[in-house]
């Protein structure tokens, strides 16, 4: 396959899946701040989870103040910020026409129709958009999109670029969900600690793992047992080790000559989660851990964009 051709796949598929993870974290801010608790709190994790993100520096270039209603929508909405919502659909549409003709129909019109309504969307905003349900409809069309790739695409390898990019987003999405709430699992912590009850089933909300959690543990929300589960579960879909494994397995179907120390990469990553232990990670501390697993993923996400991709200066 062409380098562009894949490059293109690559990122509409890391597009599609940042805009969802946005939406799922918007989703659970949203509905928390329709609770009766504390401004001071939901502000505060809103500005954790911004500075995990590398949002908060944008963001207050043009307000003032961690305001709810404002970040919703700079998260969702605002048309010259390249890391919110609505542009990313932008960018995965994008890059889907570009290789209009390595998708089925099916696909590429699911993905234009997705991009056309969200900009009806904004274009028709008299009054403020429902955040609530603009954010749903934006979970709702990645789950289509996703089962329509799985759906109608031939097993080939322009599938497997878009599997490659989906769950290496997912697995920083992940991390850096993990990352706002890390000063809660330090050395020394103690596992059974609930220091934040609202901050923590706030993560597991945005993750689709709050009902997941209940069914596992049957107890009270801990940082403890959340990491183990958003970490070490093979069984979780947004976990760390699920979405290595995912990586791991397509990269192996799309080697080439020159993608030998990727692909074994690749496996290191993997099997170091596959084989460690949560009482290890928490006596590391998950700052250094989340810090580590971050590095070696953006050194995995160059490594692929040089073993297959379009060099930056060339795209």
């Amino acid at each position: 396959m062409l380098s562009r051709t894949a490059d293109h796949l690559y990122w509409m598929s890391r597009y599609i899946e940042r805009a969802e993870s946005l939406a799922r974290l918007v989703d659970a801010h949203y509905r928390m701040s329709l609770l009766p608790h504390s401004g001071a709190t939901l502000a505060q994790s809103l500005r954790s989870t911004m500075t995990a993100l590398h949002m908060e520096e944008a963001y207050l270039e043009r307000h003032k103040i961690v305001e709810p209603r404002a970040v919703f929508e700079f998260i969702t909405l605002d048309r010259e910020y390249t890391g919110s919502i609505f542009s990313c659909l932008r960018a995965a549409r994008e890059n889907a026409r570009a290789v209009r003709g390595s998708l089925t129909s099916e696909l590429w019109e699911t993905l234009n129709s997705t991009w056309l309504d969200a900009r009806s969307q904004l274009v028709r905003r008299s009054t403020q958009i429902d955040i609530g349900q603009f954010v749903e409809w934006v979970k709702e069309r990645s789950h289509l999109t996703r089962g329509v790739t799985i759906g109608t695409m031939m097993r080939d390898e322009a599938f497997h670029f878009t599997r490659i990019g989906t769950f290496l987003e997912r697995a920083d999405s992940t991390a850096r969900i993990l990352t706002a709430h890390q000063s809660d699992l330090v050395p020394g912590a103690d596992a059974g600690d609930v220091p934040d009850p609202y901050a923590w089933s706030v993560l597991l909300r945005a993750l689709s793992a709050f009902e997941v959690y209940r069914r596992v543990y049957r107890d009270v929300i801990t940082p403890f047992k959340v990491a183990q589960l958003l970490i070490l579960r093979d069984d979780m879909p947004r976990s760390l080790l699920r979405c290595c494994k995912e990586v791991y397995t397509n990269l192996r179907s799309v080697a080439n000559e020159q993608s030998a120390e990727t692909e074994r990469r690749a496996g290191e990553i993997h099997a170091l989660l596959h084989f460690s232990r949560m009482e290890e990670i928490a006596a590391t501390g998950l700052p250094r851990f989340l810090e580590q697993f971050l590095n070696r993923l953006r050194d995995l996400g160059d490594r692929i964009g040089s073993d297959f991709l379009v060099p930056p200066a060339e795209a």
